[in-house]
């Protein structure tokens, strides 16, 4: 391994002192404190008011000509860290909502994994600029038994003269205004059916449900089996981290408990069963429950079995699966899609877990920007949820038509609309 090339530039000790200065001011104030005791309110089932967060923004876009968001910093590192601070600035600037500011600025652990073997293969189409967000076509190389072998064990490696090089550095250039500490990894994604369509093909994966189901099931536990023993080598390496706090939670918002960490918990090695975990299964929306069941969720309890809460779902429609989810042990919330039957999925969900709604972001997109479509949105989903748990989380938004004035807008009526529900 190479020896760590990290230092700190006298200029890039002078950008990131300012901005080290204007995040501790804000981390300071009391707000944060009672937002932190509302999303935990939310969380174990205790809810004062709905809670709302925003994330997933189209960054790309609101950087043009915008110096709250231009980076200065010339060490690749510093200008990792100063794009994140940036950001949260901005964010709380203009459309803060219920997020919270952490009392310290993390140095992530340098970690690697080698993955399961297979790359994903096939054409990919840019269709928004910078977005990341691309039209993909999945070259199969999975379609028998035979294929399971190319499925690989992983392994974990921690690079530990990084992360105190960078915690070095970091704390040089402003720990005497916010204390920078070392953090693992809090939010670690479970998705074994996003890695298998990647290499399977969609069409082709959803096709052998029905045509070659011994090779799907042999797939998904082989996954499962690479994940929990890519987790297994985490925990020996002391990477996890805890996250009943302002981590995001799969593909939700903030994880804030008191049900967290159980007892026994000891502070020097976090495992997961202190944790929260998730998974989901982006593909099925069109899957009935049985299917749904036996393909996806059945193989996922070994996983989710592990952790001591559990977050269900991203993207796919759940209205119809509460049945099946209520398998899931220490089930807390679970994702619902403005693609859902509303009244349905409200009833379903009730007041046993958090609903963490998803909101429609191609509100953003359009020509003519309508705030009050997107108000008659949400306060639709506040009438039927009423009585329940509930988290807004705002996210996939790919665009805004380059006109970020319009998340201002949507955040200032979001907390107009949840701060009425109390």
């Amino acid at each position: 391994m190479n020896p760590p090339t990290i230092s700190l530039l006298p200029h890039d000790r002078e950008v990131l002192r300012p901005l080290a200065e204007q995040f501790a001011a804000i981390a300071a104030l009391p707000v944060h404190r009672e937002k932190a005791r509302l999303w935990g309110k939310v969380n174990d089932l205790r809810s004062e008011r709905p809670m709302v967060w925003i994330t997933e923004i189209p960054w790309h876009e609101l950087i043009e000509d915008n110096a709250e968001l231009m980076v200065q910093c010339r060490a690749p590192w510093a200008r990792a860290v100063e794009l994140d601070l940036r950001r949260q600035l901005y964010q709380w600037r203009h459309m803060p909502v219920d997020m919270i500011f952490s009392d310290y600025v993390p140095c992530p652990i340098a970690w690697s994994s080698t993955g399961f073997g297979l790359k994903r293969q096939g054409e990919l189409l840019p269709i928004t600029g910078g977005a990341g967000i691309s039209s993909q076509h999945f070259e199969s190389q999975i379609s028998s038994l035979a294929d399971l072998h190319k499925i690989a064990d992983p392994v974990v490696t921690v690079d530990r003269a990084d992360t105190a090089a960078r915690l070095a550095a970091m704390t040089e250039a402003f720990g005497d205004i916010i204390p920078v500490r070392e953090k693992g990894r809090d939010n670690y994604w479970f998705t074994p059916w996003d890695n298998l369509v990647m290499w399977y093909g969609v069409q082709e994966a959803l096709l052998d449900l029905i045509e070659q189901p011994e090779v799907i099931h042999g797939a998904i536990e082989r996954l499962v089996d690479c994940y929990l023993l890519e987790l297994d080598q985490m925990v020996a390496l002391n990477l996890l981290a805890l996250n009943h706090n302002n981590c995001r939670i799969g593909s939700g918002a903030y994880g804030y408990t008191a049900d967290l960490p159980r007892p026994g918990f000891d502070p020097a090695h976090p495992t997961p069963e202190h944790l929260w975990g998730c998974s989901n299964a982006q593909i099925f929306t069109e899957v009935s429950p049985q299917m749904h069941w036996e393909f996806a969720l059945q193989h996922d309890l070994r996983w989710l079995a592990r952790w001591g809460l559990v977050y269900y779902g991203c993207c796919e429609v759940l209205d119809t699966k509460m049945e099946i989810l209520r398998r899931v042990p220490n089930l807390r919330k679970v994702s619902m899609n403005y693609r859902l039957h509303l009244e349905r999925a409200a009833a379903a969900v009730g007041s046993d877990y958090v609903f963490s709604y998803k909101p429609n972001p191609a509100c953003f997109a359009t020509d003519k920007w309508d705030l009050d479509q997107a108000r008659a949105e949400l306060r639709r989903m506040l009438d039927c949820t009423r009585g329940g748990h509930v988290e807004i989380v705002l996210k996939d938004i790919s665009t805004v038509a380059r006109k970020p004035e319009r998340l201002w807008a949507w955040a200032a009526m979001a907390r107009e609309l949840v701060e009425g529900e109390r």
